[in-house]
């Protein structure tokens, strides 16, 4: 008895773009994971006292707002982490370059339950405030965007940088992958559906800049965990850059705590975050500075929580 297929699925440009990358990271990137899962008891409650006082001004913030903003943090701590590697491997020479800006590579959910990784652009220069406003004006640009019709634009985009940079085999395979069978042709907006979203300002959807390659990735895998037990294991990071950092969701757990020199075990509250790491470019010894700044933060919230 023979199997059925139920449906066929080709690889639109939002996936296909996907599958490219993450063949590559893969194929390419000597993945190291340090699953760090510190005690955020205290700093939760102060978390929840300092924006139960701000939305009796009308603001807010959210608990993954003040996670990135922890992290950008710990990244000015551990520069290597923010960086890009160009290696080249049958010559065994490479160089990394760091940035002295956070742009992070963010996955977004969207309404359609597909998913996008938008650039949120100078991160480490930002007040909670300032990220809370920016991430709204960012869900704002979403709701205007047409997926397929960015992707594709990132597409060219990074076809014509591809060229410039003599990549003509590549370029050739792609545009015959593309071109050669029309059940795998890219499908983009044409004609009035194409002068009408064009019409739309670039300040009010997202543009190829805001798709662009950050320094860094973090995803935020707890909005979608919450309430259901695990951690990442393993993220994927994205050539070229060299780290991603997984937040996961808040958890209650049973940890051994000491008290006057006693052990006991009580219910306290974790986060638990994947770092992924680039073996070729960091050791743990450029880690540990950013795990060491992340721990002063969450053992100091006062000092750390301002609008």
């Amino acid at each position: 008895m023979s199997r059925k297929p139920t449906s066929v699925s080709r690889f639109g440009i939002q996936r296909k773009i996907v599958a490219n990358m993450t063949s590559e990271s893969w194929r390419s990137i000597p993945h190291v994971s340090y699953i760090f899962e510190p005690d955020l008891t205290s700093f939760v409650e102060k978390y929840k006292e300092f924006d139960t006082n701000l939305q009796k001004e009308g603001k807010h913030v959210t608990l993954n707002t003040v996670m990135i903003k922890a992290i950008c943090e710990g990244l000015k701590a551990a520069p290597q982490l923010n960086a890009h590697i160009h290696f080249e491997p049958k010559l065994v020479r490479g160089k990394v370059t760091t940035f002295d800006q956070i742009d992070i590579s963010m996955p977004w959910i969207l309404p359609d339950g597909r998913m996008m990784t938008i650039t949120m652009k100078d991160m480490g220069n930002r007040s909670l405030g300032n990220m809370t406003e920016y991430m709204a004006e960012t869900a704002k640009k979403i709701e205007k965007t047409d997926l397929n019709e960015a992707m594709y634009q990132v597409s060219m985009h990074d076809t014509f940088e591809k060229l410039a940079k003599g990549k003509f085999l590549q370029v050739g395979q792609r545009l015959i992958g593309s071109l050669t069978n029309k059940k795998h042709r890219v499908k983009h907006l044409t004609g009035d559906a194409k002068k009408a979203y064009d019409a739309i300002p670039d300040s009010e959807k997202l543009t190829v800049s805001d798709l662009q390659q950050g320094t860094i990735t973090i995803s935020n895998i707890g909005s979608i965990t919450r309430g259901h037990d695990g951690h990442v294991g393993l993220l994927m990071i994205i050539p070229p850059q060299v780290c991603a950092i997984a937040v996961g969701a808040v958890t209650k757990k049973p940890v051994v705590v000491s008290k006057d020199g006693k052990d006991e075990i009580e219910i306290r509250t974790t986060v638990p975050l994947d770092i992924c790491f680039d073996h070729r470019v960091l050791d743990f010894g450029e880690v540990k500075p950013f795990i060491d700044a992340l721990q002063n933060i969450f053992d100091n919230p006062d000092d750390f929580l301002k609008y």
